[in-house]
């Protein structure tokens, strides 16, 4: 038999249940009357004047953060997806699985109404995606073919925690994420390859790159330079990533500027492709001849993202930039009226316009910029443009050499030795020969003693052409002696 003591515990309970129960059965009845019956923005009335009473007693604190702040994108929204991305816990059982077809990665994240505890310096935040029935707040944005498409404050990321731990996830935990976050798309994202749309320079509304994904797969590993040279550069590169607050201190942009000369062929574009590939940095090639002023190339400058390597390749070719030296005297006055008279045909982008675009006021515009002139000529280069402190580090790219050649034939052939080496390497201490040219003579046949003898026959053709220009040239000389000695005799007869 039961104990008074525990029939009174009963009789408690059950009156606690049937309190409940009456409860809980009149705010439905409430709920479904005033549904039916009252005017929407009384609803909503209800709704905040009840949600305010509890959060009187409560201690919790909500943090809502939009999908969208106007027509830009949230950043803490966007950095909170890629870090709970990470985190995904047993407990959640609705995913979002996304992929773009320029991507190669599968992109997972929370599905609505999901939850998920993260902790933090031992305090425990919960996170929640939401979302309302309909926005009340809509914008409309335009691409650059004029496509529609409406942001919405329909989406929105909870975060919930005690009050008293307001400082803590505004001070450290929201910007712990934000550079989680900024790590984690670098390290995703997709190489892309910008170059410029001319059409666009005239329309201030839209962008003017357009962009293709970048998959060279040239790598420091692939090139065939000196290796002492491709150590120097990836050194270079880690200490220039590394120094950000060291350039904030000594007040320069962070960026960083290279020249790299030698004839074609010698490996200038791979050597771009892998430091981009090394970096994970996007590129921007441009081509000065598409410039048409100061004003588009500092728009042009603007307009490039953070984190990138900007190209211009063939400096020497691409437009004039003596402009310092055409302003003097007559010849300046009628190059000036040249000028005038082409019209928009002319290039009209001046070498202190250059300057300033390359370590002036308006190079400051962005951070962690790698910037790279390619050149085949050298000596035809103003001077003022490859000073120090405009290009910081200049590599010659030479000719094959032995330990160039090895590679090539490590990378082309699969093959670290063969008896053929030897011959080959003496020719080319005696025959300039490209990498380009000796990777076009390997690529000819999978079977090494094939493709290493076509390199062979290669280089002695190269040779025995070398040895009739020697020889035209010589002759040449002589004639031009005799001619001169002619010359001087009919003169005296004279």
């Amino acid at each position: 038999m039961l104990s008074p003591s525990t029939k009174s515990k009963i009789g408690t309970a059950k009156t606690i249940m049937s309190t409940v129960g009456s409860i809980a059965a009149a705010v439905m009845v409430v709920r479904s009357v005033s549904h039916d019956y009252l005017p929407p923005e009384f609803q909503e009335f209800m709704y905040l004047s009840f949600r305010n009473f509890i959060n009187k007693f409560s201690t919790q604190l909500t943090m809502v953060i939009y999908e969208f702040e106007g027509i830009r994108d949230n950043e803490i929204y966007t950095a909170t997806q890629l870090y709970l991305a990470d985190r995904i816990s047993p407990d959640i059982h609705r995913l979002k699985v996304t992929k773009n077809a320029n991507e190669q990665h599968i992109n997972v994240a929370m599905e609505i109404n999901e939850e998920y505890i993260d902790t933090y310096n031992g305090v425990k935040f919960s996170w929640s995606l939401v979302s309302k029935k309909n926005p009340t707040r809509e914008c409309q944005t335009y691409d650059e073919e004029d496509n529609v498409s409406t942001r919405t404050d329909l989406r929105s990321l909870e975060l919930t925690f005690h009050s008293k731990h307001k400082d803590l996830a505004l001070n450290d935990y929201l910007p712990y994420i934000i550079n989680y976050a900024k790590v984690k798309k670098q390290n995703l994202k997709t190489l892309k390859l910008f170059t410029v749309d001319r059409r666009m320079l005239s329309y201030s509304r839209y962008k003017v790159w357009t962009s293709v994904n970048l998959d060279h797969p040239a790598s420091f590993e692939t090139v065939a330079m000196d290796t002492g040279v491709k150590e120097m550069v990836m050194k270079d590169l880690d200490r220039f990533l590394e120094r950000r607050e060291y350039y904030r201190k000594v007040g320069k942009a962070w960026k960083r500027g290279y020249l790299l000369y030698g004839p074609p062929g010698t490996g200038k574009s791979s050597l771009i492709a892998a430091m981009a590939n090394y970096l994970n940095f996007d590129v921007y090639d441009l081509e000065l001849t598409d410039v048409k002023s100061n004003s588009d190339l500092r728009r042009l400058l603007v307009e490039t993202a953070n984190r990138s390597i900007l190209v211009v390749e063939d400096i020497d070719c691409s437009v004039e930039l003596h402009d310092r030296v055409l302003a003097e005297g007559a010849k300046g006055v009628a190059t000036n009226n040249q000028q005038r008279g082409k019209g928009e045909d002319r290039v009209k982008v001046t070498l202190s316009g250059f300057l300033n675009f390359v370590d002036g006021l308006w190079s400051s515009c962005g951070d962690e910029r790698i910037i790279i002139f390619t050149t085949n000529r050298k000596d035809k280069l103003d001077p003022a443009l490859i000073r120090p402190g405009r290009m910081d580090v200049q590599i010659h790219m030479s000719y094959c050499t032995p330990s160039g050649f090895r590679l090539l034939a490590s990378n082309y052939l699969s093959i670290t030795e063969h008896c053929h080496f030897e011959e080959i390497e003496k020719l080319m201490s005696e025959v300039e020969v490209t990498p380009a040219e000796v990777a076009e003579q390997l690529l000819k046949d999978n079977d090494p003693d094939i493709a290493l003898g076509g390199l062979l026959d290669f280089l002695y053709v190269k040779m025995k052409e070398i040895e009739e220009a020697k020889a035209r040239l010589k002759e040449e000389e002589l004639i031009a002696k005799e001619n001169d000695k002619k010359q001087q005799g009919v003169k005296l007869d004279i």
